[in-house]
């Protein structure tokens, strides 16, 4: 049962900040397993039911849902070969992250936020998204207003086109979600004090709910690229 985040869990974050080498860790893997994996796990088993509502092919196992501590440092200049923050991300099992429709979940010592999108850009979905939007505009804002984004906090994110053209018919609410490179959509700024109260996840379980048709429509366009793609 998830509880709130220990201080423990923080308090590990910082430490591996600061001795962020594989003596350190190794030395404290019993600390990340109690302090951070554990209660990490349990979030993710008190979403789980829900997550298969929304999609029942949804990979709710903990440890496919929760990112490794270890990072990748192949491609990248900073070399530090740990995180001192996690993430969590619901998806359909077996797809690969880039590109993928997803719930996610962050949190570490000073970032907390979750939402649903895309992991990266997905032009191929986003173009069809698009077109959808200059076809139907009215059908597209029904499906966002069944989300009640202002009523959660819900906010559209992601980078946008500088310089793409914007159909006339493209209503001004609609104009954000027409130019998005990278579409999400996130909690606008949580309170960090709600890392420690096990209301967090009943918060989150909601957001996720509430952006169940959204994250469907998506599915679909997702879904008839991949098709089309394999045919």
């Amino acid at each position: 049962m998830f509880t709130g985040f220990p201080e423990e869990t923080i308090r590990f974050f910082l430490d591996i900040r600061f001795h962020n080498d594989a003596a350190f860790f190794n030395e404290n893997r019993e600390r990340y397993r109690q302090d951070v994996q554990a209660p990490f796990y349990a979030f993710i088993e008190e979403l789980a039911p829900a997550m298969r509502t929304i999609d029942e092919q949804m990979e709710v196992r903990p440890y496919k849902c929760l990112a490794r501590i270890r990072r990748d440092t192949r491609f990248t200049k900073d070399k530090s070969p740990y995180r001192d923050h996690l993430w969590l991300c619901f998806r359909r099992a077996a797809e690969p992250r880039p590109e993928s429709l997803n719930f996610f979940f962050e949190m570490g010592p000073d970032t907390l936020g979750w939402g649903m999108g895309f992991w990266g850009e997905n032009r191929r979905v986003m173009d069809i998204f698009r077109r959808q939007m200059a076809a139907n505009p009215d059908r597209i804002l029904d499906i966002i207003d069944r989300c009640n984004m202002p009523e959660h906090w819900l906010t559209i994110g992601g980078s946008s086109f500088k310089r793409l053209a914007v159909p006339e018919s493209i209503p001004e609410r609609l104009r954000p979600w027409y130019t998005t490179k990278e579409l999400y959509v996130h909690r606008f700024a949580p309170e960090f004090r709600w890392v420690y109260k096990p209301e967090l996840v009943d918060m989150v379980r909601a957001d996720f709910l509430t952006l169940a048709p959204l994250y469907r429509l998506l599915r679909g366009i997702y879904d008839d690229v991949q098709s089309q793609e394999s045919d």
